[in-house]
């Protein structure tokens, strides 16, 4: 049987509005023996105040809709905390949505958060033509929307990006300085923006130095970790570079995967700079050397953002907001010296016994 609030008053002897007051912790008119009586027999009864019902009152339901690519990716999961955490403080709910990077998926999670009438939207999107001008009206009318770490082709939005220039300059930066001019780059995927960005700071960095951009040396990568291994195993099996740059940690998980299956020592022979910071680096073997753009503490920004937006009706003006990057450095780069060719030989060897496999 499901208890209502008529049910409440009538066994309290008093009014619906009475026991709708107290539900809503609506203070004076009311004494406190009644609110006090009130309070135990809806702890009696276990009700649960209908929050459909409240949310055609007040049109606010109290949640959000979180839209991301790839949950297997332990970058977003750490980007769902970080969004929970602001959420939950101010008692809304996170419906979470993923996509697996699929455009299909991605338009069918924007139509379902519709139907759900959540307050806002935050949105990761692999695919940037699927949030446009076409439908920009139609889903922002209702719920306003705030994109993280990937940006969408629109005129204007309000988001929370990382400058991911800056951050594939400072990291490739860093390798040159460490004498290395044969530096390879693994990359995303080809439509996402910020892979884009990243390669063009590896590009920018190698031209202020003076160092030819060796395209043969830049492979497309998925930001997967078997991506990552593939592309490292082309480097290492065709002897053309000193140091790696892969755009995300997961595919320089894949570089790590490579060199030992070749017996290649990072980073007395292969240096490694990877992207994210990822909370688990530090257990790699050596630990990795990477771009930090604090995971959590974007999701915190971007769930605070939507927030003051829901707070201002949704009118509060768009505007971006760009985090500066910050290069960790550990263990898996060091200062590049010539290679014997003994190190040549064995990455020849190596190469002819993984082919024969």
């Amino acid at each position: 049987m499901t208890i209502t609030i008529k049910d409440i008053a009538n066994k309290a002897n008093v009014s619906i509005t009475t026991v709708s007051r107290v539900l809503n912790n609506k203070k004076g008119g009311i004494g406190d023996e009644t609110r006090k009586r009130i309070l135990k027999i809806i702890e009696e009864l276990d009700y649960s105040p209908d929050s459909i019902a409240r949310s055609m009152k007040t049109k606010k339901t109290k949640s959000i809709g979180l839209i991301i690519p790839d949950i297997r990716n332990p970058y977003f999961p750490e980007l769902v905390r970080g969004v929970e955490e602001v959420a939950n403080k101010c008692k809304y709910n996170v419906l979470l949505y993923n996509t697996d990077g699929n455009k299909n998926k991605e338009l069918e999670s924007l139509r379902l958060i519709k139907e759900n009438k959540v307050d806002g939207i935050i949105f990761t999107s692999s695919n940037p033509g699927t949030f446009n001008e076409n439908n920009k009206y139609f889903i922002e009318k209702d719920s306003p929307i705030i994109f993280i770490d990937r940006e969408p082709e629109i005129e204007s939005y309000s988001g929370l990006f990382l400058n991911n220039e800056k951050a594939g300059y400072i990291a490739t930066k860093h390798l040159i300085d460490l004498n290395h001019k044969n530096i390879g780059c693994i990359t995303g995927p080809k439509q996402i923006q910020n892979s884009q960005q990243r390669l063009t700071g590896y590009k920018k960095a190698l031209n202020d130095a003076g160092v030819d951009v060796n395209e043969d040396i830049i492979l497309n990568g998925d930001y997967q970790m078997q991506g990552g291994y593939e592309a490292a195993k082309r480097l290492i099996e065709n002897k053309a570079v000193t140091a790696i740059f892969a755009l995300n940690d997961l595919m320089a998980f894949g570089v790590y995967k490579a060199a030992q299956e070749f017996d290649v020592q990072i980073p007395k022979e292969l240096s490694v700079v990877g992207f994210d910071n990822l909370s688990f680096n530090e257990l790699l073997t050596p630990k990795l050397t990477t771009i930090d753009q604090n995971v959590s503490n974007m999701g915190k920004v971007a769930a605070k953002l939507l927030l003051k937006k829901l707070g201002s009706g949704g009118g509060m003006q768009n505007k971006s907001i760009y985090l500066d990057p910050k290069l960790i450095i550990r263990e898996s780069t060091t200062f590049y010296k010539i290679a014997s060719s003994s190190f040549k030989l064995r990455r020849s060897k190596n190469f002819e016994k993984t082919s024969n496999i």
